[in-house]
C-alpha cells in the first residue's frame, strides 16, 4: 500500500491518495480547491498510472470536500460517507460563503454509506471503518490492520485533536472516540491526520494533552 498526501486549500488540509500494487486507488478527503491544486492531484494520478476506484470522506467539513465534485466527475466515482454526515454536508455551501470560497463547486451527495466495523475492499486495498464522532456527528476513520495504518481525518492530530466548537461537535464524545476507539489500536499504528504531520497511536497516548480534558 502506498499513501500519498497533499496539503491543499487555505485550511492546510491533508488529502490522500491510497494505492495498491495493481494501481487501484482511493481518493480520501480531496481538499483541492483551485485549478492548480486539482491539476497537482490529477498529474500525480496520471504519472503513477493509477485507476481511481473510490472517493471517500472521513467527514464533510468544507475543507475536506472542496475537491469532491472534481474527483467524482473526473474519475466517474461515487462519493461514500457516513449517513450522519448529511447533516454536515448540508451546511457546506453556507460554510463556503462564510469563508469566502466563491469558487466552491457543490459536492455531490453520497450514494454509498459507511457502517461502523464495515470491511472495505478495493482490489488489494483493505480497510475497516471505525465510527468516530465528536469532531462531527458522522466522522469515520479507515484502519488497515495489515499495514498498521489509520487514516483518521480530524479526530486525532500530532499533539492535538479535532475542534468541537462547530455544529455537531461534542468534546465528551470526541474523548470517548479517542480513548475507546483509537487508543485501543496497536501503538505502532501510523495515524495520517486531516491536518499536520503523521504520528502514531503510541506517541499520542504518551504525549497528547487529550488526557487533560
Amino acid at each position: 500500500m502506498n499513501i500519498q498526501s497533499f496539503t491543499f486549500n487555505g485550511f492546510q488540509e491533508n488529502s490522500y491518495v491510497v494505492s495498491g500494487a495493481n494501481g487501484a486507488a482511493i481518493v480520501i478527503d480531496p481538499g483541492c480547491y483551485d485549478r492548480f491544486e486539482q491539476q497537482e492531484l490529477q498529474d500525480y494520478i496520471a504519472r503513477e498510472n493509477l485507476t481511481v476506484k473510490a472517493l471517500w470522506n472521513t467527514h464533510c467539513h468544507i475543507d475536506h470536500i472542496l475537491g469532491n465534485a472534481f474527483v467524482s466527475r473526473t474519475y466517474n466515482v461515487p462519493l461514500a460517507a457516513h449517513k450522519e454526515e448529511l447533516f454536515t454536508l448540508s451546511m457546506a455551501e453556507r460554510s463556503a460563503m462564510m469563508y469566502g470560497l466563491a469558487a466552491y463547486e457543490a459536492s455531490p451527495e453520497p450514494t454509498e454509506w459507511f457502517e461502523d466495523g464495515q470491511e472495505l475492499v478495493i482490489d488489494d486495498l483493505r480497510f475497516r471503518v471505525i465510527f468516530g464522532p465528536g469532531h462531527s456527528v458522522g466522522h469515520v476513520a479507515f484502519y488497515s490492520e495489515a499495514e498498521n495504518v489509520l487514516i483518521g481525518g480530524d479526530i486525532l492530530f500530532r499533539g492535538s485533536f479535532g475542534r468541537t466548537d462547530l455544529p455537531g461537535g461534542d468534546m465528551e464524545t470526541l474523548k470517548e472516540t479517542i480513548h475507546n476507539r483509537l487508543f485501543t489500536l496497536p501503538e505502532n499504528t501510523v495515524v495520517y491526520s486531516g491536518h499536520g504531520p503523521a504520528t502514531t497511536i503510541g506517541e499520542e497516548k504518551r504525549t497528547n494533552y487529550i488526557w487533560e480534558f
